[in-house]
């Protein structure tokens, strides 16, 4: 896709198991990502479909990756930006993530993310020792993303109603129930999020959300109206997802259905979500 809009992917992951495993990937359903997924892999694709930069996302809850992410940026000339994984409940986390500044690759990062789709106390965000974790990043100069399920979105609400300084990126849109066609009450949660100023939300893994194997456009035209609706182009980011959404869909077929998502946007509501709410969000060099 030479020639078309700058496009910016705001999310993807790489994992090599040979570094470490990635537990997540179990069952027969996840077995098309046990393989390494790399930075090699993801170029060629990126570049046939115009993208220019990257933001590589956090894939385990392991300290260690985010310095072997942010020497991967380092070493990249199409990763701009890294979201890590440090204890936010740490007391130190002040002087973890000044001392991840200083690595190789220090400058790249942009964003912490836990999974809290995964812990099961819904409220898990609110917890004191989590909201002085959020405030430390908020004081670094970071953003953080957001990885939850629609139960969730209430807490993450409150979350960003009690640290307006910091920056919370809903990733995927919250995780829409799209295969059963639900809309309720994730929407009317969204929207709540989305009429805080301190929230973005990425335009990303929904094709996943989706039946996996007989998705269409159609299918998620709806919930990503509702995205735009609640957010606007300026608040919307696009990311791919890769290689995770290989599950439902080819890298090529994500960026032409958030083509076709999106075209009824002006040219430069078309450009935010497709490249500069990331660049503004993310601070990306």
């Amino acid at each position: 896709m030479t020639g078309g809009p700058r496009i910016v992917d705001a999310h993807h992951h790489v994992w090599d198991l040979a570094v470490r495993d990635q537990e997540w990937i179990t069952g027969e359903e996840l077995a098309p990502l046990r393989r390494d997924f790399t930075l090699a892999d993801l170029d060629p694709e990126a570049r046939a479909n115009g993208v220019c930069a990257t933001v590589l996302v956090q894939t385990v809850t392991v300290a260690q990756e985010t310095p072997e992410f942010l020497a991967l940026a380092d070493g990249s000339d199409l990763v701009a930006g890294v979201v890590g994984w440090s204890d936010l409940t740490a007391p130190d986390i002040a002087d973890t993530l000044a001392a991840l500044r200083e690595l190789p690759g220090g400058d790249r990062l942009v964003s912490l993310r836990h999974q809290v789709q995964g812990e099961p106390d819904p409220a898990w965000l609110l917890r004191a020792d989590v909201l002085r974790g959020l405030a430390a990043v908020a004081d670094a100069g970071l953003v953080y993303d957001l990885i939850v399920q629609p139960h969730q979105l209430p807490a993450a609400v409150r979350a960003a109603e009690l640290l307006p300084g910091l920056t919370f990126v809903l990733d995927h849109a919250g995780k829409p129930p799209i295969a059963s066609g639900g809309r309720r009450p994730w929407a009317d949660d969204l929207r709540a999020l989305a009429a805080l100023p301190n929230t973005v939300c990425k335009l990303s893994g929904l094709v996943t959300e989706a039946d996996p194997h007989n998705w269409t456009v159609k299918d998620l035209r709806p919930y990503a109206d509702t995205v735009l609706d609640a957010f606007g182009p300026s608040r919307l980011m696009f990311g791919s997802d890769w290689p995770v959404c290989r599950l439902a869909a080819t890298y090529t077929e994500v960026v032409e259905a958030a083509h076709t998502l999106i075209s009824g946007l002006g040219s430069d509501e078309r450009a935010a979500v497709l490249a500069t709410t990331a660049e503004r969000v993310y601070g990306l060099r």
